[in-house]
């Protein structure tokens, strides 16, 4: 099977290719196209009408979107997701947990496990099992009832279930760096999330296989001229990725303009950390089994009013980031699927060159995303 896209503004890291055409066949990139260049015929061509052709986005933390959310533990819950994840431009998704009871966490699992046996729309490689093992003080949005502490054994048990691709713990907890040290023997990248780390201890914890900081900026300690904490580590560490939700409001903007001023670009990631109210607007769902409302795309919780995830969709915080960064698009690109297929090892994902997977997003000039392409195939 082959698919042409064709008269579209090519954007890939470090390449941008105006009036270009990608073939892809079989699933796989096969030749990209300069403007003037001849084209071939195809099972399948679509105009692209001169818009944007990026990586098919990759949201490495995502818990849920249009009312459903992972830890609904219903195999309909993560195709809805995964179908809803393809109208942002994201062609990879991580289905993200919550800080739950162990056999509800199996269950989601096994769940997450049977939509990866049939992968119909956007690709689940894995799971990020964000929690249980974090700081109660720092819980946020997570449900402190079944917080507890780091336990590998509970990790593997997931993982056999549904590979691990990412979880997220608290650095300065009991246990943790021997949980970080054991889940990288195991293939489990490992980032720090919902915790009161000092700067010595998340240098302790990158020592023991630490290589993300969860939403970056949020639930973490924060920058003290005596304590430089997380979110300096964040800043002056060039080995650690971070999260970035770029709603506007989880980090405000200027913040955002000063990590990306401040950190190299091939270490940041945006993510949504999405759940059940993103694309709702306004209205009231659930978190983890805690109530939220959403008001004008905000999520908080009913009772206590923190921020519960994001209502955030990928195109949109693209569009933020375009409009508020002074850097080339070639370059914004790294952070949208390229840094992440590179940090957790998603081979020939994150480029449109010959030889990588046929995942594009086609996004109008206005950020919008209007068509989706997983392995050649048109999914939205």
């Amino acid at each position: 099977m082959s698919t042409l896209i064709k008269n579209t503004h090519i954007i890939s890291p470090e390449v941008e290719i105006e009036n270009g055409a990608i073939l892809i066949e079989n699933g796989v990139i096969k030749t990209v196209f300069q403007a003037g260049d001849s084209l071939p015929d195809a099972d399948t061509v679509y105009d692209a009408e001169g818009n944007y052709s990026f990586p098919g986005f990759i949201d490495i933390h995502a818990h849920g979107a249009d009312t459903k959310d992972v830890c609904d533990n219903d195999v309909e819950s993560i195709r809805h997701i995964a179908k809803k994840k393809l109208e942002e431009g994201v062609t990879t998704w991580l289905p993200t947990t919550l800080t739950q009871p162990q056999d509800k966490l199996l269950e989601i699992a096994g769940k997450c496990a049977e939509y990866m046996a049939k992968q119909e729309f956007a690709k689940t490689p894995g799971l990020h099992v964000e929690g249980p093992f974090i700081n109660v003080s720092k819980a946020g949005a997570q449900n402190p009832e079944f917080v507890r502490k780091p336990n590998l054994d509970e990790l593997l048990e997931i993982h056999e279930i549904a590979p691990a691709r990412l979880f997220s713990i608290a650095p300065c907890v009991e246990n943790a760096c021997e949980v970080i040290a054991g889940a990288k023997a195991k293939g489990i990248h490992s980032s720090a999330a919902h915790t009161e780390a000092t700067y010595a201890q998340v240098m302790d914890a990158k020592e023991a296989g630490l290589t993300h900081l969860t939403h970056y900026g949020n639930a973490m300690t924060g920058l003290h001229h005596r304590e430089i904490g997380m979110v300096g580590a964040g800043l002056i560490d060039d080995d650690l990725k971070i999260e970035l939700i770029c709603d506007g409001i989880h980090l405000a903007p200027d913040f955002l303009k000063t990590i990306f001023k401040l950190k190299p670009i091939e270490q940041l990631i945006m993510i949504t950390d999405s759940m059940a109210g993103s694309w709702i607007e306004n209205g009231e769902c659930q978190l983890g089994g805690l109530d939220v409302i959403v008001e004008n795309n905000v999520a908080r919780l009913k009772e206590g009013g923190a921020l519960a995830g994001s209502a955030l969709r990928y195109d949109q915080g693209v569009a933020l980031v375009a409009d508020l960064i002074d850097l080339p698009l070639t370059e914004i690109v790294k952070a949208t699927s390229w840094n992440q297929a590179q940090s957790l090892g998603l081979e020939n994902h994150g480029k449109i060159e010959p030889g990588f997977t046929g995942d594009i997003a086609i996004l109008d000039k206005g950020f919008h995303s209007v068509a989706t392409f997983v392995d050649g195939e048109q999914r939205f």
